[in-house]
């Protein structure tokens, strides 16, 4: 039988997580938000845990979060926005930029990086996957980071 490293759901009482949200598409990242918020307390975190750290929109997003990852002050931080289709092919531009700038940002720094960025074909989507149907991708982004907070220190301590 192999050994199985996993992690658990429960906020370490040392952990700090940064939450980057987008301004942009206001109404709907600030129901992603409340989702990260709520998930991160009911899970065993404190408020006292938590910088929120507010920017324009989501192709802003990437530069703060590779700048609170590198401060190693955070162990997780958490990306949350919407990026809703347009006419035009902005949307593949920015998608495709955020998407990439927040992997390289948690590849650079070693710290998670959890992915709550909505992109949606319209409004009624993002709308429907930040809390009114069909889940809140913020709960799910914060529960990402606090499993991989648990998860490196699991794998640190078999690797070290």
């Amino acid at each position: 039988m192999p050994e199985i490293i996993e992690a658990n759901l429960v906020v370490d009482p040392n952990a700090r997580f940064a939450l980057v949200v987008s301004r942009f598409n206001e109404t709907i990242c600030e129901r992603l938000l409340s989702g990260a918020m709520d998930a991160l307390v009911r899970h065993g975190g404190k408020v006292e845990q938590i910088v929120v750290v507010r920017v324009p929109g989501a192709f802003e997003i990437p530069l703060v979060v590779r700048r609170l990852a590198r401060s190693k002050r955070f162990d997780a931080v958490i990306a949350l926005g919407a990026v809703i289709r347009g006419g035009t092919p902005h949307f593949e531009y920015v998608c495709s930029a955020v998407t990439s700038g927040l992997n390289q940002a948690q590849m650079e720094t070693d710290i998670p990086v959890a992915f709550g960025i909505l992109t949606a074909d319209t409004t009624e989507q993002a709308t429907e996957r930040s809390g009114i149907k069909m889940g809140n991708k913020g709960i799910e982004a914060a529960l990402a980071a606090v499993e991989m907070v648990n998860l490196l220190k699991q794998v640190d301590a078999h690797v070290y």
